[in-house]
């Protein structure tokens, strides 16, 4: 009898950056919200103020952190930073749509080695979530009093059944498969994960038409990626925010962006 064994390619989120940083399509950081103050009103009636200046953002009375701002639709915009004044850090993002006046935060934490080092089977049996990678997210209104209903910003079910390909640059190309409204499927074409593939948690919010929020959270190298796809535009543009090579190591968070487009959408019969 014959025994094949698959070789084990999985790769940390640092190697991960440095195939990705290579030739880049990511997005020139926008300079539109540069000196600019912005209130974020939340449900519970809780008001934050956010001071942008170029790539650099301030949070009430804390101090200047580094951040990023792009945008692939006029008028809307994807803010980034990390919080490290928390333990875990916090990943902050902000879909900041001016044309709406609303906005969507997806706030993320990653699991300690202690608790990465934990098994799948293990998990599973105990009835535990496959990935300990956190997203909180949540809507609110911008420079405005919240009231119910003001952010459009919804769950989808849209990209459902949808195949999508993603070239990051000339060396990385992926594809997606949105299953359903709880998973997703993506495939390593080209590049440093060359055949890799997996099915991992994900969420879907609707921006406006054609403009999509998209949220997963890895398990076998925890990792939380947070992109936007424009599909009028067939681009794409977020993050991805994971663990270091060593406990001691610094987090990654770096930018991945994409040209894209759709291969094919899958219709099933009603009875499904």
């Amino acid at each position: 009898m014959t025994t094949a064994n698959s070789p084990t390619d999985w790769i940390s989120v640092t190697g991960l950056e440095k195939g990705f940083e290579t030739d880049s399509y990511a997005l020139d950081h926008s300079v539109d919200l540069g000196g600019r103050t912005l209130e974020l009103h939340d449900a519970s009636g809780n008001v934050r103020r956010l001071d942008i200046e170029h790539d650099r953002l301030r949070v009430d009375d804390g101090e200047a952190v580094k951040a990023r701002v792009t945008s692939l639709r006029q008028g809307v915009y994807l803010l980034d930073w990390l919080d490290e004044r928390t333990r875990p850090t916090t990943s902050c993002t902000v879909v900041l749509d001016t044309l709406s006046d609303s906005y969507t935060q997806v706030t993320g934490t990653l699991p300690t080695f202690d608790v990465i080092k934990t098994g799948l089977y293990e998990r599973a049996l105990g009835g535990r979530a496959l990935t300990d990678v956190k997203a909180e997210i949540s809507h609110g209104t911008l420079n405005r009093p919240f009231s119910d209903g003001a952010c459009p910003h919804a769950l989808t079910d849209e990209l459902i059944g949808v195949r999508n390909l993603y070239r990051y640059s000339p060396t990385e190309m992926y594809e997606h498969v949105y299953l359903n409204e709880h998973f997703y499927t993506w495939h390593c074409l080209k590049g440093v994960e060359k055949n890799l593939c997996d099915t991992d948690a994900c969420h879907y919010y609707k921006i406006t038409d054609d403009l999509y929020l998209f949220i997963w959270r890895e398990k076998i190298v925890p990792t939380l990626g947070i992109v936007m796809i424009d599909e009028q535009n067939h681009r794409s543009d977020g993050k991805i925010f994971g663990v270091g090579d060593t406990e001691e190591a610094p987090l990654a968070n770096f930018p991945v962006a994409s040209f894209c487009n759709r291969l094919n959408k899958t219709e099933y019969p009603d009875e499904r």
